[in-house]
Formats: structure tokens, C-alpha cells, sequence
């Protein structure tokens, strides 16, 4: 299950990328939030579909909101991300804004995993981890700045 969980990473890698560039182009053809509408629109066709798929029906959906409140945030926060990467790229480019949202994933990341919070194991932060995000963090800062 590990390798399907780094291919699928992988995987969201790649389309994070290409995501940028269509919603940025998306959001200056036809406006920003009709973007944005219209892809959480696919987004929801797509997910029933593939629950659909894998369980042949919409059961366990019923069952989120037996759930903690706080645990519907990640919904939320997706159009956040939808959001920031249909304004973004057109503004300071795909590379720039890509850096940015990765560099903040990280070091939040790390912030989760160092303390244990949203129930997850605690991970040592040991000084090449530090190192990575500093790294990282002013890679991204760096590449706010554009060539001449």
C-alpha cells in the first residue's frame, strides 16, 4: 500500500502543476469564481463517480456527518486551494505559485507531524528536515522574484 500511496503523491505532483496552469487560463477567460464553481462542480461528478465505482453506492457519504464538524474543512479548503491557484499564476506564474503552496504544505506539514496534531503520530524534527523546509522556504521566496 505504500507504493500506491507514493505513486499516487506522485501523481498529485504532476497535476498540481498542470491544475495551475488550466485554472489560471480558465479563471482569465471566463472569470474567476465561475471557474472555481465550475470545477468544484467536476469535482463532485467526478467523486460520486468513483465512489460509484469502488463501493457501487453513495453509502458511507451519510456517514461524514456523523463527523466532526472540523473534519469537513478539508472540502473547504479545497476551494481555498481552488481559489488561489486559478488568481495566482496569470499574477506571478506557475513556478512561483506552485513553490509557494509547496513550501507552506511542508512546513505546515512538519508542524503536524512535530506536534501529533489531527491525531497523527509525532515526528522528531531532526536538523536535515529544518534544513529542507529553510531550503525550500527561500527557494520559494526567491522565485517571487522574476528575471530580467
Amino acid at each position: 500500500m505504500t507504493v500506491v500511496a507514493v505513486v499516487l503523491a506522485v501523481l498529485a505532483g504532476v497535476a498540481g502543476a498542470i491544475q495551475a496552469a488550466v485554472m489560471g487560463v480558465l479563471g482569465e477567460r471566463v472569470g474567476v469564481f465561475p471557474a472555481l464553481a465550475f470545477s468544484g462542480i467536476v469535482a463532485v461528478v467526478l467523486a460520486f463517480s468513483v465512489l460509484l465505482i469502488a463501493r457501487q453506492s453513495v453509502r458511507g457519504v451519510g456517514d461524514v456527518l456523523h463527523q466532526p464538524v472540523w473534519l469537513w474543512t478539508g472540502g473547504a479548503l479545497s476551494v481555498l486551494i481552488i481559489l488561489a491557484i486559478t488568481v495566482a499564476p496569470p499574477r506571478i506564474g506557475i513556478a512561483t505559485t506552485i513553490g509557494v503552496i509547496i513550501a507552506l504544505n511542508l512546513a505546515v506539514g512538519a508542524i503536524i507531524d512535530r506536534f501529533g496534531l489531527f491525531g497523527y503520530d509525532r515526528i522528531v524534527f531532526g536538523w536535515p528536515r529544518v534544513a529542507g523546509l529553510v531550503l525550500l522556504g527561500a527557494g520559494a521566496a526567491l522565485s517571487l522574484h522574476k528575471g530580467v
